[in-house]
């Protein structure tokens, strides 16, 4: 198949020196673009900053904010047959981003924010028969969110963990998820480390690959 896999935060600056981000190292999306090259399949890697070395016979895409993403998504999508969302994206930008350094005298008490695009969302039109996997990384409610998102975003899959947990989520080698489906019982997995975690999942896209899919 081929396989494109976004991973890592995304960068929002407010000038060339301050931005907005988050926690995200990006060691589950190179996990399962690693797993995924590995079983022979083509994968492209479309990586937000981070400081991971790309797996051997994957093309990667660096970019640093949400809207760079979006556009390495779309000029890539209609080559791949699954995508795989991955990446923290950072749900919002500052309004202005200024050229210069903002000095301390001169920087603003409220700064004031745009939305980014969602990328699921933009290009679910695209989506036909490919495959569909989002993440969920929540503190609260966390089936809730997830099962909100899969639905909103029409996925064929979305991976929910609880970034609360010491030893899953953000920075960890290790995860422990609940995979939610729009036509099936979710699947609760067991603490296991992100290069095993990215086997299964490759394997169960692969399943999905393999059933029957509507036409149109």
């Amino acid at each position: 198949m081929k396989i494109l896999i976004t991973a890592g935060p995304t960068r929002e600056y407010l000038d060339p020196i301050r931005f907005l981000s988050n926690r995200s190292s990006g060691k589950m999306g190179f996990a399962i673009a690693k797993a995924a090259a590995e079983k022979g399949h083509s994968v492209t890697l479309i990586s937000g900053p981070v400081t991971l070395d790309t797996p051997p016979n994957v093309k990667r895409i660096d970019i640093d904010s949400a809207r760079e993403m979006l556009a390495a998504v779309q000029q890539e999508l209609p080559e791949q047959e699954v995508l795989i969302m991955t990446a923290a994206v950072s749900d919002f930008r500052p309004r202005i981003m200024t050229h210069h350094k903002l000095k301390k005298a001169t920087m603003p008490a409220v700064i004031e924010f745009r939305k980014n695009p969602d990328i699921l969302k933009t290009v679910q039109p695209e989506k036909g028969n490919r495959i569909f996997v989002g993440f969920a990384a929540e503190t609260d409610n966390i089936f809730l969110e997830a099962t909100r998102k899969l639905n909103e975003k029409g996925l064929d899959m979305i991976v929910a963990n609880d970034i609360t947990q010491s030893d899953a989520g953000f920075g960890m080698d290790t995860n422990r998820v609940t995979l939610i489906y729009p036509d099936k019982e979710p699947e609760h997995l067991p603490l296991m480390s992100k290069v095993d975690l990215g086997v299964k999942l490759i394997e169960i896209i692969e399943a999905m690959r393999e059933e029957p899919q509507p036409i149109g």
